[in-house]
């Protein structure tokens, strides 16, 4: 069993090692590292960790804030595939996509970004509209967008009254970014969060910037 850890961590020499050494203790092995984020004296990372069966995911936390100054953000069961070039890979499949390029997109960026699901969404004369969604998209879908048209990435207010209910209920953490010029949006969610960082934010500008570029 895979679990994606979110950890916070002082910024300095030896921390990691000390949670790798922490989380070899309970049994994890640590598949892959990402960092999120960096501030003044704190680091971000998202480690993939590999546990032995039926190894409880608290242990996994116990483990880690055993160490001073350290806090879990967030854990969730992991069954992506480890790639270390995810971005460059989904902006080829989409480039090299013959139709439904739309639709490549929001499968591959769950796995790129690592969220629970992605969506596009369009306005219309009624009002927002789903153009394409990953398999794990809501079918619930929201029936308007008042922060359309939007001129850059930003996280969403997950309680903000045109969220459908059942996505508040699911404490879904919502960003999105736009789809260059085209008026479209790239619409992510992230069920049972954890918040998305400002880095996390960027990132995904970038990458519907480049996909949008693509998609001329």
């Amino acid at each position: 069993m895979s679990y994606l850890l979110r950890v916070q961590l002082p910024d300095r020499p030896g921390s990691l090692g000390a949670l790798a050494l922490a989380l070899g203790s309970v049994g994890a092995d640590i598949l892959s590292l990402d960092v999120v984020e960096r501030g003044a004296g704190f680091a971000v990372d998202d480690l993939v960790v590999e546990v032995p069966p039926n190894a409880l995911p608290d242990t996994l936390i116990t483990a880690a804030e055993s160490i001073g100054d350290v806090h879990v953000d967030s854990i969730r069961p992991y069954s992506g595939v480890l790639d270390t070039h995810r971005e460059l890979e989904l902006i080829d499949q989409v480039a090299s996509a013959r139709d439904d390029r739309l639709q490549v997109l929001v499968d591959g960026v769950p796995r790129v970004l690592r969220v629970g699901w992605s969506t596009v969404i369009d306005l219309g004369p009624h009002g927002a509209y789903r153009v394409v969604g990953s398999q794990s998209a809501p079918q619930t879908q929201a029936g308007s967008a008042p922060w359309m048209p939007l001129e850059k990435p930003s996280a969403l207010d997950p309680e903000a009254a045109w969220v459908p209910q059942i996505w508040r209920d699911m404490d879904t953490k919502l960003a999105a970014a736009p789809l260059g010029n085209t008026g479209k949006v790239l619409l992510l969610g992230r069920p049972g969060g954890p918040d998305f960082r400002p880095s996390e934010v960027a990132r995904l500008g970038y990458l519907a910037g480049i996909v949008a570029t693509v998609l001329g």
